[in-house]
């Protein structure tokens, strides 16, 4: 070959390459930006040496590994979370969310990864609680911005009763080991996980009519990313790694009808607004 031809053939290459530069440039996704309340373990609290560890640190660590994505995971307080995600600050929330029909309005979720229900935490030593008649006159901490803040600002109305709201569960759960209150009200994981630690805090009542799904919300505005979240749990479930996770850091292995095991249909929580029933086929590498 000439050396005009050997020019020819290098600049043909060299704007072969220059030409795809760019778009494989184009193809790396920035990283994931989500947060936790960081102190809702043992979802996500803080870990030895720096950094947060957790059941939902873990499972979403793994979700972006799925979506061949980055992750950031701020550690913040609840309440900031959901407002952060309208802004525009976090693409999806990773603290555990409860499903209900106004949030399921205002943004769109995947289907449940676990179930919840509404848990009392009391101190040892405290009389047993039967029902929210024995908490008239007494005081219930929450977690600010949650559920459980709702429903018992909602009852403390109804009966009679103070409700305290703290920035963080355990600080919910500090109060009534220091006297504040008398007990506490948040999702069973973290109260029975509370009372694992602390031979002083006791994991009451279980309000078994609370059962509700754990799921992961994003803008209404993202659906394909609802769907590619969804996928990712959905994986997880059908290969068994959800099941690991979930016995990794709650101490027991999920229950037949668990969550943790089981792919609805759609994208979403069937009998929520916003839920696509559409049917798909789950493609799992």
């Amino acid at each position: 070959m000439s050396n005009r031809g050997l020019t020819a053939v290098m600049a043909v290459l060299l704007l072969a390459v220059v030409g795809l530069t760019p778009a494989k440039a184009q193809d790396k996704q920035p990283p994931l930006r989500t947060g936790v309340d960081g102190t809702f373990a043992p979802h996500a609290f803080p870990k030895l040496g720096g950094g947060i560890q957790g059941f939902n640190v873990d499972l979403f660590t793994e979700v972006a590994k799925r979506m061949h994505r980055d992750i950031t995971i701020d550690s913040v307080s609840f309440s900031t979370l959901i407002p952060g995600m309208e802004s525009g600050r976090y693409d999806f929330v990773a603290a555990p969310t409860t499903v209900t029909k106004e949030r399921a309005e205002h943004m769109l979720f995947t289907a449940g990864y676990i179930w919840t229900a509404y848990q009392f935490g009391i101190k040892k030593g405290s009389a047993p609680i039967t029902g929210w008649a024995d908490l008239k006159g007494k005081a219930v901490s929450v977690n600010k911005g949650t559920p459980y803040e709702t429903l018992s600002k909602k009852m403390g109305q109804e009966i009679g009763f103070e409700v305290q709201a703290y920035d963080t569960q355990p600080d919910a759960t500090q109060a009534v080991l220091s006297g504040r209150a008398y007990a506490t009200l948040g999702g069973n994981t973290t109260i029975v996980y509370g009372a694992s630690k602390n031979p002083m805090f006791i994991a009451d009542l279980e309000l078994k009519e609370t059962r509700a799904h754990w799921a992961t919300p994003v803008p209404l505005s993202n659906p394909k990313l609802r769907m590619q979240i969804q996928d990712a749990l959905d994986c997880m479930k059908k290969d068994g790694s959800l099941v690991k996770l979930s016995e990794k850091w709650f101490g027991r292995v999920p229950p037949p009808d668990a969550l943790e095991r089981t792919i609805t249909p759609g994208y979403g929580v069937p009998g929520m607004p916003n839920y696509d029933p559409t049917p798909h086929e789950l493609h799992c590498g």
